[in-house]
């Protein structure tokens, strides 16, 4: 099995990366379809028009998501990774009034967004919950194309096909000759560990020989690159106040906590769960920041872009002995443990619930944090296992399909789990009852245990119990 660092990490734009990253994607992927199709097929017919359909998680909380924006945004040719969040208003409203779309290396194509895109709230697709269909038409209204697609979490995009090749077996027969590539292709926890004690190297260690096989010397430019978005998407989020856009009227909190927290050092009062706090702020401003559209890191996913951030953060500010090359340290060791989890289960809320999403980060957190204090390879999957094991069962119901509400205090309460499930590690010697494989097992069968209400549909739990004024 082998996901990269920058699968699990990638620069996008908020508020999800499962209904807004992923739905652009797959629109932008479409486009190129199209491109490659107009080239090699002669005589099909000139192309016109676009339309899309959301269905599932995706129709029922899209609009809080911004998936509809995000689908005319992919139409544009446009990507999360280069995408401007200060032009999103100006592209938008353009499309809505000209009822076309100018990509790259096509003519003006008509897309109107009020017609064109539908809300399908019926039965989800039957690949999974997050499902788009997206679609050419020529001049006469003939279709030119038709794609099915499903946002599986992360930011991660197969189309019907891919998905039903790896539901029929044929990724994990890729996975093991993929995997012969790699000095050490883990596949498990368990395998990770048996490796780590044969070759006698660090998780980091391994993750490391793994990605250079991909990214040559160039791997630790990258990583520093992540690091740096991370940390700005926190400096900004510490820098701005006013009210999150989506009608809850929430306000953001991160500067006036912020604010509070730097007048307090230094005094003598202060309390030592002060460090709870500093944690908090760090993950409040991240999510502060994917709520309003802005630039993010998805940490497996948007909605739990926060945690990781907030955790390496509060290393590098609070803890002694922090250097470059143990951030870089630490975002390997998190991203082996989110590939872990994403390849054995899912970290997709739609599917899980948000014991996929904050649940993954906070044992993601755990891990690189153990890690690059001095954890041994043991030592790092308890603290995995032990952050994972105690967010299971946890639902997704983001008030008003709103990455606000309660996914920004979950944020913050999932960074001080994980730096809790790390320091009870260290104080281990690794030994523990229940390894995290099993976890990740047990984290799945709950999310398909439960009800489809509390995965990513805004239909029960905090999204219908909401105060009255």
């Amino acid at each position: 099995m082998f996901l990269s660092v920058f699968d699990i990490f990638k620069i996008g734009i908020g508020p999800s990366s499962s209904h807004t990253m992923g739905p652009m994607v797959a629109a932008a992927r479409f486009l190129a379809d199209l491109h490659n199709r107009e080239l090699n097929i002669p005589g099909a017919g000139r192309l016109h028009r676009l339309g899309a359909s959301l269905h599932g998680s995706l129709a029922f909380t899209g609009k809080g998501h911004a998936t509809d924006r995000a689908v005319l945004l992919g139409f544009c040719g446009l990507h999360p990774e280069t995408l401007d969040p200060d032009r999103i208003d100006e592209i938008v409203a353009q499309v809505h009034r000209d009822k076309r779309v100018h990509p790259e290396g096509f003519e003006p194509l008509v897309f109107d967004p009020d017609v064109d895109l539908v809300f399908d709230y019926g039965p989800p697709l039957a690949g999974h919950a997050n499902g788009l269909v997206l679609r050419a038409f020529d001049e006469q209204g003939n279709p030119f194309q038709t794609r099915t697609y499903y946002s599986v979490g992360g930011g991660f995009v197969v189309t019907a096909q891919e998905l039903e090749a790896q539901q029929g077996g044929s990724k994990s027969l890729f996975d093991e000759k993929a995997a012969l590539e790699f000095p050490y292709p883990f596949g498990s926890a368990r395998e990770m560990l048996t490796m780590g004690a044969e070759a006698g190297k660090t998780i980091a260690e391994m993750k490391r020989a793994n990605e250079r096989k991909i990214h040559g010397h160039a791997l630790e430019q990258k990583l520093d690159r992540i690091i740096a978005a991370m940390n700005d998407c926190i400096d900004r989020g510490l820098s701005q106040d006013g009210i999150l856009p989506g009608g809850l009227k929430v306000r953001r909190r991160a500067k006036s906590i912020h604010d509070s927290l730097k007048a307090e050092q230094g005094l003598n009062a202060t309390a030592p769960h002060v460090a709870n706090d500093w944690m908090s702020v760090y993950a409040i401003a991240v999510n502060e920041e994917n709520a309003a559209g802005g630039r993010v890191v998805t940490s497996p996913t948007n909605g739990a872009a926060g945690v990781v951030p907030a955790v390496l953060r509060y290393y590098r500010a609070h803890c002694t002995g922090a250097t470059d090359a143990k951030l870089r340290d630490f975002l390997l060791v998190a991203a082996a443990v989110g590939g872990l989890i994403k390849h054995n289960a899912s970290i997709s809320g739609a599917e899980v619930g948000c014991q996929g999403e904050v649940g993954s980060a906070a044992a993601m957190a755990a891990a690189g944090l153990c890690a690059v204090m001095g954890g041994t390879n043991e030592q790092v999957e308890n603290a995995a296992e032990i952050a994972l094991e105690h967010h299971l069962g946890m639902t997704c119901d983001p008030a008003a399909g709103l990455v606000q509400v309660p996914c920004i205090e979950r944020n913050a309460l999932g960074a001080i789990k994980a730096v809790s499930a790390a320091s009870l590690a260290l104080r281990g010697d690794g030994q523990h009852f229940m390894p995290l494989d099993n976890c990740v097992q047990v984290m799945l069968e709950t999310g398909r245990d439960m009800s489809v209400k509390y995965k990513e549909t805004s239909t029960g739990g905090i999204a219908v119990n909401l105060p009255e004024c």
